[in-house]
């Protein structure tokens, strides 16, 4: 007998993936490597005139080579259209072979998809007033979808990483904050849940060795608090990244002394958060909206 749950999880993902791409208005590079690339949407309709704030998106995929920015370019569109500005950021995933007994792709790359993400992130302001006037980098949001929710997490974490990171930043990002879908937001509890086929301990390795060594570098349950205003969407009926996974990371923030707005949408699973012909895609704007006006 089928499951409920699986039939309903790949119907979310077929809807969420039938939109063609969207093709962007500037795409500009902060590195060499070919994955290197920011692709900027302008703000569409009134907000077309005047400034408006930038959204960085950090797409999903489980890091795995094989998932691109591509799939969110409707989703960027969709904010687009909701009146920000948008930069899609590309970064290098895992290999395209599976490696050490995996049953796919191998997720991430260490240190390069950090390496990436901080650059990105570094670089932004500079392409954004480049390639997209509009953009207001004075007022920036991050925002990011399963691994790409780990993404921005970290992001915004960077002050907080361990002294002698390479990535660690002096004094906190200048962000308005976080938006999380369904994120990939604390290892350990991922990990016993077997999220996305063990892509967290991947990610940093694939050995209990460099779980051990690299976990304080890489998991957002661990760099808290941040002091960035941070908010959390995800589905309750998500059996892709449950919400568990979540519910642990905004226990640890209130652990750590910090409010983590968590926001439970009945009857949603993994893929609507960036479905724009799902009502939680809209929910998820407003979350942004509510950070970056």
């Amino acid at each position: 007998m089928t499951d409920p749950g699986v039939e309903r999880d790949a119907a979310e993902a077929d809807s969420a993936f039938s939109h063609p791409p969207v093709e962007p208005d500037a795409t500009a590079a902060y590195g060499d490597h070919p994955d290197q690339l920011v692709d900027f949407y302008a703000p569409r309709g009134d907000a077309a005139t005047g400034s408006a704030p930038l959204v960085v998106l950090l797409h999903g995929g489980a890091w795995r080579a094989p998932y691109d920015r591509q799939h969110v370019t409707p989703f960027a569109d969709f904010l687009a259209r909701q009146g920000f500005a948008v930069a899609n950021v590309e970064y290098r995933r895992g290999s395209s072979l599976p490696h050490q007994g995996s049953e796919g792709p191998v997720a991430g790359r260490w240190p390069e998809t950090f390496d990436d993400v901080a650059a990105a992130m570094d670089a932004l302001p500079g392409l954004a007033g480049a390639a997209l006037p509009q953009a207001d980098v004075r007022r920036v949001v991050v925002t990011g979808h399963s691994a790409g929710g780990h993404l921005a997490l970290w992001a915004a974490a960077r002050h907080v990483l361990p002294v002698g990171s390479p990535w660690r930043l002096s004094s906190a990002p200048h962000l308005r904050g976080v938006v999380a879908l369904a994120p990939i937001a604390d290892f350990t509890v991922a990990e016993q849940l077997g999220v996305c086929g063990g892509a967290s301990g991947q990610l940093l390795g694939g050995t209990t060795k460099f779980w051990n060594e690299r976990l304080p570098y890489a998991d957002p349950a661990a760099l808290l608090p941040t002091g960035i205003a941070t908010a959390v969407v995800q589905g309750r009926d998500d059996i892709v990244v449950p919400e568990a996974v979540a519910e642990a990371y905004v226990a640890a923030a209130a652990q750590a002394g910090e409010l983590v707005g968590l926001t439970l949408l009945d009857g949603v699973g993994h893929f609507p958060l960036i479905d724009p012909a799902a009502d939680a895609c809209a929910v998820v704007s407003e979350e942004i909206a509510q950070l970056a006006w």
